[in-house]
C-alpha cells in the first residue's frame, strides 16, 4: 500500500493547485472590492512600495506630497544598483498641478495639466555630480553649458537648480527628465485583511497610479502616456508590512532612502504565475496574465485574458499561447535581471464579445484562423494561419526577454516580466530587449503542481471551433475517489 501513497499525494495536489490560480484569476475578476473615485482625491503624501526599474535602465524611488492648494512637491531618489541601497542623486521637483476630465482614451483615469515651477538636484557623490555634470555640459542648450564647471569638488548637501520657470532656464533634458506621468491619474481604495492572527477585520489601501514612462528614451520626453508605471501607495494608508513604505516616506533630497537589503534568489521559472491585479498597458489594453512553465522541458504556455474595462470585469477576448524558452543568462545591461529568449509556436483566441466577433470575422481571409467563423466564447487555433493580424500576432516568432524573480513581504514569490514596447511593437529582436518590468505575476502553483492540461482555465461548457465540448476540469471529490480506489486495488 505505502508504493500508492504518492499517487493520493499527487491528485491530492493537482486537486490544490486549481484552486489557488483560479481563485486568484476570479478574485481579480470580482474586481476584489476595488474603488476608483472621479475626480481623485490625491492631497497627502503618496510613496513607493520598493526600488522601481525604469526603462533605461534606471533605479529610483519617488515620495510625492500633493497640497489642498494643487501645489506639489515631488521627491525623486536615484540609485546605482537595483535594490536601491548606493544612491547617486536626489531631484527636488516643485510645482502645480490642476485635474481636468475624465480621459477618453484610458477609461478610469483622469487627465491633468501640470506646470513645474522650480527643479533642483543633490548629488550623493563626486562620481554622480562629474557623470551628471558631463551630460548637462554636453547635451543641453546655451543656458545650461557651464551648468558645473569640470573639476568642480563635490560638496555635500549642495542643492543645485536644473530648472526655474522664473529664469526660463531648463536643464533636465541630459538628465531624460520630465513629469508626464502627472498628466494621466487614477487612485484605487480597497481594504486588506488584517494578517496578525490574534486580529480581525481589514485596513484601508490607497494607491496612486501615475502615467507610464516611455520604453524608448529618445521619446519619453514628448510622450504623453496612456497607461500606468508600477503604483504608489499613501503613506497612511498602505499594505503592511511595507518596510519600505516608511523609509521613502521619512527620507528627503538630503538623506535618500536606503532600502533594506535582499538576497538575491536564483532564477525558478518551473510553476504556474498570475497576476495579482487587472494590468493596464499602452494603448489603452486591459488584461490578466497567467503563465506555466516547465523546466523539466523548458517549454512554456500563457493566458492572456483582455477586457475592456480598468477593472477587468467586461472581456473582449483571450489568447492562449505556448512554446519553448532558452536557458536563461545574466543580464549585462539591468543588475538583478536574467536574459531569455521565448519561442512561440501555437496560439488559439477565443472571443468574448461581439465587437472582437466582427473585427475578426471582417479580417482578411487566411490571415486570422477560419474566415467568417468566429463566435463569441468559441475558440479557434490561428497556428495553422501563422497567427492573426488583426490583432498583431505573428507565428512562429521570438521573443528576447527580461526575467527576474523576488519574495514580497508576506515571503510569496513574485515573477517580473519585461516591460512591453510602447509603441505596441514585440521586442524581436536583441537590441529590443526590455530593461525594465511590467506588474509582478505572484506563484500560484509550484512546479511539483503543474497540471497545464488540468488547469487550463478554459470556460466550462464551451466548445471549440469544431463544436465538441472543451475539456472540463475534474472536480477534487472525483480525483480523491480515484485516489482511494488506487488504495484499495492495492
Amino acid at each position: 500500500m505505502v508504493r500508492c501513497w504518492w499517487l493520493a499525494g499527487l491528485l491530492v495536489a493537482c486537486a490544490a493547485a486549481e484552486p489557488r490560480c483560479r481563485q486568484q484569476l476570479r478574485h481579480l475578476q470580482d474586481s476584489a472590492g476595488i474603488a476608483a473615485r472621479l475626480p481623485p482625491r490625491l492631497e497627502g503624501r503618496w510613496v513607493s512600495t520598493g526600488c522601481e526599474v525604469r526603462p533605461g535602465p534606471e533605479f529610483l524611488t519617488r515620495s510625492y506630497l500633493f497640497y489642498a492648494n494643487r501645489l506639489f512637491k515631488a521627491l525623486q531618489f536615484y540609485y546605482w544598483d537595483p535594490s536601491c541601497r548606493d544612491p547617486s542623486y536626489s531631484l527636488v521637483i516643485k510645482g502645480k498641478l490642476r485635474l481636468r476630465q475624465a480621459s477618453w482614451i484610458t477609461r478610469g483615469a483622469t487627465e491633468a495639466d501640470y506646470h513645474l515651477h522650480k527643479v533642483g538636484i543633490v548629488f550623493h557623490s563626486q562620481k554622480a555630480m562629474r557623470e551628471v555634470a558631463s551630460w548637462i555640459n554636453q547635451t543641453s542648450g546655451e543656458g545650461c553649458r557651464g551648468f558645473l564647471p569640470p573639476g568642480r569638488s563635490w560638496a555635500p548637501g549642495a542643492l543645485y537648480e536644473v530648472l526655474s520657470a522664473k529664469t526660463e532656464r531648463d536643464c533636465t533634458a541630459a538628465l531624460g527628465f520630465a513629469m508626464h506621468e502627472l498628466s494621466l491619474v487614477r487612485v484605487e481604495r480597497h481594504y486588506q485583511p488584517l494578517l496578525q492572527p490574534q486580529q480581525s477585520g481589514s485596513q484601508l489601501v490607497e494607491e496612486l497610479y501615475l502615467g507610464d514612462i516611455h520604453t524608448d528614451w529618445g521619446e519619453r520626453l514628448h510622450y504623453r502616456p496612456t497607461g500606468y508605471q508600477r503604483p504608489m501607495q499613501s503613506a497612511l494608508h498602505h499594505v503592511h508590512p511595507c518596510p519600505a513604505c516608511g523609509i521613502i516616506s521619512r527620507a528627503d533630497e538630503h538623506h535618500p532612502p536606503i532600502l533594506p537589503a535582499r538576497a538575491a534568489l536564483p532564477m525558478q521559472l518551473s510553476g504556474s504565475w498570475v497576476s495579482t491585479h487587472c494590468e493596464v498597458r499602452p494603448a489603452v489594453l486591459f488584461l490578466t496574465r497567467y503563465f506555466t512553465f516547465h523546466g523539466n522541458n523548458h517549454t512554456w504556455e500563457g493566458h492572456y485574458y483582455h477586457y475592456s474595462d480598468p477593472l477587468c470585469r467586461q472581456p473582449t477576448f483571450t489568447i492562449y499561447a505556448s512554446g519553448h524558452y532558452t536557458q536563461g543568462i545574466p543580464s549585462s545591461k539591468v543588475r538583478g535581471g536574467t536574459e531569455l529568449a521565448f519561442k512561440v509556436t501555437q496560439a488559439r483566441v477565443t472571443p468574448m464579445d461581439q465587437v472582437t466577433v466582427v473585427m475578426l470575422n471582417s479580417s482578411e481571409p487566411g490571415s486570422c484562423g477560419l474566415a467568417g467563423s468566429w463566435s463569441a466564447g468559441v475558440e479557434q487555433d490561428i497556428t495553422p494561419t501563422n497567427g492573426c493580424l488583426a490583432l498583431g500576432i505573428k507565428l512562429p516568432h521570438t521573443e528576447y526577454e527580461l526575467f527576474k524573480t523576488e519574495q514580497d513581504t508576506q515571503e510569496r514569490s513574485l515573477l517580473y516580466i519585461g516591460e512591453r514596447p510602447t509603441d505596441g511593437s514585440s521586442p524581436d529582436s536583441p537590441d529590443k530587449r526590455p530593461t525594465s518590468y511590467q506588474a509582478p505575476l505572484i506563484q500560484c502553483a509550484a512546479a511539483s503542481q503543474e497540471f497545464s492540461n488540468y488547469i487550463s482555465l478554459k470556460y466550462v461548457g464551451r466548445k471549440d471551433a469544431n463544436g465538441n465540448e472543451a475539456l472540463k476540469p475534474l472536480p477534487v471529490a472525483f480525483l480523491l475517489f480515484i485516489a482511494l480506489l488506487f488504495l484499495r486495488w492495492d
